[in-house]
């Protein structure tokens, strides 16, 4: 496959994860408190796998934002760092022993 393929599809994979992240904050606009659901484990588990492509997006924008404020707590929050821990590999290379070369 050609290079520039290659990045295109990246680059469309990338629009598409970002579609997904965290709504905006409630404390720049009010809102009507029955307007959506506090955020749960689920929605913290997706934010967390797309939070790398999110980060970047939300320097440049103020409309995208890393973290959903409006949320359930404790099980977003395990939720959204089980989801950073899945994409960065959690420990599993620190428990890996290293091969000798005898």
């Amino acid at each position: 496959m050609r290079t520039w393929m290659r990045v295109l599809i990246i680059v469309v994979v990338m629009v598409l994860l970002v579609g997904c992240a965290a709504g905006p904050n409630p404390m720049q606009q009010p809102r009507e408190t029955n307007e959506q659901e506090p955020a749960g484990f689920w929605l913290g588990l997706w934010h967390g796998i797309i939070a790398p492509i999110t980060f970047v997006i939300s320097l440049f924008s103020d409309k995208v934002h890393m973290y959903e404020v409006v949320n359930n707590g404790n099980w977003y929050n395990f939720g959204f760092v089980l989801g950073a821990g899945i994409l960065f590999g959690g420990g599993s290379k620190a428990g890996r022993r290293k091969k000798r070369d005898d």
